[in-house]
């Protein structure tokens, strides 16, 4: 029977990272890993995959350049599922080659089945035609989460399915209903809607992505429809069906049916489910170290990712929020540190958020809201791209960043910005929010010409201005 010093369940984000830590440590380690391939949900079904038919969707539409070049702009007029998939695809298997080359070069074994605890050291791993036991001093679980499936809704993966299953499509539809107003739902339909789909959102909110600064948000919400999505705000979903196809009215395509709780009935060709995500515990077998996990199947950590069993820790989306796979990262590493007694900064509270609609939007710090609640005097600096060459360059007019001031010492207390490049932009924020930087920082230094990152200077004069009231 093999015996390692780390045993990590999952080679997602975190266990990838908890896996490599311990190995740089000089111990062995191994990951167990179900499926087929490497990466869990953020390569292979979630982050990457979304991200990579986001760009292939901005390329092959033009709808990146369109600013500059003009409305009629575009690069293929028949897009197929087709040219999408293989862009993403290639994303995906270079990240395969990534993942176990760094297993590799760091002596991390990997170990292919199905992991479930027999004892608090002892681990069954079954696999298709056998089964092994392992034993492990300590154990990380990171085995993420998968969309949430209501038994109710007739889940079948071609009309209706999640986000896993829109990756695998055999062809696009002429209409979507996604219902969700978060991050994955958020995103796919404006995906959906630049490719020329007719799309409808349904969120029981009154705004999509509740997190945001409610500008950003009111201007995200606009861009939405003007890319023709029709937002149902403040609407909950009673039921969903499958229709019959109608000869007189749409051909032979089938038709999916949303049953609003105020009475309307929406109809499409599809339907996307993008409501919650679900945690996978119910089949590890905790019970058999005395490890209890939510009604969402989802483990509580301490502030080091350890649970309630003390050689037992978790990180990643299993644990919960922020669920993101930047976070997932530094969690895997750090419960290793400390499972370890290696000297290590806590999880920092000052990380960025990054939701890849079209636009694009990222956050960091503190929203006007969350500023007015706590009672922080501030002030706001604004940078439209219209103003900035840069953006003008990129054909990216409507596009903006905000900086959050504190009135009294002028430190930065939030960055927020949607458009062009507004993931990349948000970490020079970020660092100088991180050294308690003032907007004094942004007024006196010197950006490169052409660039987005003069949005920052001009914001920062444009909230310093205020607070002299110019």
């Amino acid at each position: 029977m093999r015996h390692y010093d780390l045993v990590v369940i999952g080679s997602g984000p975190a266990g990838q990272k908890a896996a490599i830590q311990a190995a740089k440590l000089g111990k062995r380690v191994c990951v167990v890993e179900k499926s087929r391939d490497l990466g869990g949900v953020a390569v292979n079904t979630g982050t990457i995959p979304s991200k990579a038919l986001r760009e292939a969707v901005m390329h092959l539409t033009g709808r990146s350049k369109r600013g500059f070049f003009g409305r009629s702009y575009r690069v293929k007029h028949d897009i197929t599922i087709g040219d999408l998939i293989a862009i993403s695809q290639r994303v995906i298997h270079n990240e395969w080659d990534v993942i176990a080359d760094a297993f590799d070069r760091n002596d991390v074994e990997l170990i292919k089945g199905t992991a479930h605890f027999e004892g608090p050291q002892l681990l069954q791993i079954v696999r298709e035609d056998d089964a092994e036991m392992i034993t492990g001093d300590r154990f990380v679980i990171a085995i993420g989460t998968r969309p949430a499936r209501p038994e109710s809704i007739p889940f079948d993966a071609k009309t209706i399915f999640t986000s896993d299953e829109l990756l695998r499509l055999n062809a696009l539809p002429k209409s979507m209903i996604v219902v969700g107003g978060g991050v994955i739902g958020t995103e796919y339909a404006c995906m959906m809607a630049t490719l020329g789909i007719r799309v409808t959102l349904v969120e029981g909110r009154d705004h999509v992505l509740g997190f945001l600064d409610d500008e950003i948000a009111e201007a995200f919400q606009y861009q939405m429809r003007q890319a023709g999505i029709t937002l149902r705000l403040g609407e909950k979903v009673e039921c969903i069906d499958k229709l019959e196809p109608d000869a007189a009215r749409n051909g032979h395509a089938p038709l999916v049916q949303a049953t609003l709780e105020s009475g309307k009935k929406l109809r499409a060709q599809s339907l996307l489910f993008a409501v919650g995500r679900q945690g996978m515990c119910g089949k590890l077998g905790l019970e058999n170290v005395g490890l209890e996990f939510d009604d969402r199947e989802r483990l509580k950590v301490n502030e080091h990712y350890q649970t309630t069993v003390e050689h037992i820790y978790a990180a990643g989306d299993v644990i919960g929020f922020p669920a993101l796979a930047s976070t997932a990262m530094e969690q895997g590493r750090h419960a290793v540190c400390h499972m370890f007694d290696q000297p290590t900064f806590s999880m920092p509270d000052l990380f960025p958020f990054g939701i890849y609609g079209i636009p694009e939007i990222s956050m960091v710090g503190k929203t006007e809201a969350q500023l007015t609640d706590e009672g922080i005097p501030y002030e706001a600096g604004i940078a439209h791209y219209k103003e900035i060459a840069r953006g003008q360059l990129l054909g990216d007019e409507t596009g903006m960043l905000k900086l959050l001031i504190h009135q009294d010492d002028r430190r930065i207390l939030g960055v927020h910005a949607i458009g062009t490049g507004a993931t990349e932009l948000i970490h020079i924020g970020q660092a100088v929010m991180a050294f308690n930087g003032t907007a004094d920082f942004f007024v006196h230094n010197v950006f490169n010409y052409p660039t987005l990152a003069e949005a920052y200077k001009v914001a920062a004069l444009n909230g310093t201005n205020k607070l002299m009231h110019v």
